[in-house]
């Protein structure tokens, strides 16, 4: 149990949050490999010996191959709360990515969203679309080489694939995100993009609380 549970990495008696990471699943699909509430509903049972059914609440998700903060309620208290606090974007999410191409200069995208079940990918256009959602971000450079750029990325709203399909509609795919026209390289079933950091006001206490996710391995050079 405890070799297929990711690191926790904040825990309290309403939230529990792990650095979730590649090819963890939030939530259940259709491969049947078991979602991350399953193994924090087994921790938590084992941990605090509870009888029954134990509580866990899916708040908000990261795509299979991203890595990073994901944080689920351990109360029904906590989980409505902290939803309408991400419904009416009261917190902060910041973002790692690792990006095809140079980048010289901090900037902001401005989409709308399309998509398409078919393929589960979002189409970026640049003008409304029916059935679209406005999509913004911005970003800073971290680091910048011959072939690859590493950035920061604040969301200043949540859509299906936002900063990926944002960032390949300008030219720079996230690496490894093959998906969305990325080099094809080595075989795995990550890509290059990390959910850094979530900030909010907790639950009960309403203090400020952050959250940090260590550095995977694919970003360490890009650090250095």
């Amino acid at each position: 149990m405890g070799e297929r549970l990711p690191k926790i990495i904040y825990e309290d008696n309403h939230l529990i949050a792990v650095n979730k990471r590649a090819g963890d699943l939030v939530q259940g699909d259709k491969t049947g490999d078991v979602p991350l509430p399953d193994l924090l509903k087994s921790y938590l049972k084992e941990k605090f010996n509870k009888p029954g059914e134990v509580f866990l609440g899916v708040i908000h998700r990261l795509d299979r191959p991203t890595t990073g903060v994901v944080v689920f309620a351990r109360t029904s208290k906590g989980l409505e709360r902290m939803n309408a606090a991400f419904k009416n974007r009261q917190t902060q999410k910041s973002y790692w990515a690792i990006v095809e191409g140079q980048i010289v200069e901090d900037g902001q995208l401005h989409h709308y969203l399309k998509k398409n079940p078919k393929t589960n990918k979002s189409i970026a256009f640049k003008r409304m679309e029916s059935g679209a959602k406005e999509a913004k971000l911005s970003y800073r450079i971290l680091n910048c080489g011959e072939r690859y750029s590493l950035l920061e990325v604040d969301l200043q709203t949540g859509r299906h694939h936002q900063i990926r399909s944002q960032l390949a509609a300008v030219g720079h795919p996230i690496k490894g995100d093959v998906k969305y026209g990325a080099r094809r390289g080595e075989r795995d079933k990550s890509i290059c993009l990390h959910a850094r950091s979530l900030t909010f006001y907790h639950p009960t206490t309403k203090e400020s609380v952050r959250i940090e996710a260590g550095t995977p391995e694919a970003f360490k050079p890009f650090l250095s």
